[in-house]
């Protein structure tokens, strides 16, 4: 029983602390844009990434050797 008159204050301290953060994460923006970054990685320029297409069959004939 006198658990309890440790308990009953800890969890006060710890709740008004979770209180107290949560309303600070609001305040400073924390949860303006949920979904902004998200969707900001779909719509990323990679072209820079992207290998370049070469015309392959018109160098494969120039380059192909024939033993006429």
């Amino acid at each position: 029983m006198e658990i309890l008159y440790v308990l009953i204050p800890l969890s006060i301290v710890l709740l008004s602390i979770a209180i107290w953060f949560l309303s600070w994460a609001i305040k400073s923006g924390q949860f303006d844009d949920l979904e902004g970054p998200a969707h900001r990685i779909l719509f990323e320029d990679d072209e820079g990434m992207i290998p370049k297409k070469t015309p392959t069959t018109a160098n494969s004939k120039e380059h192909s050797t024939t033993n006429d």
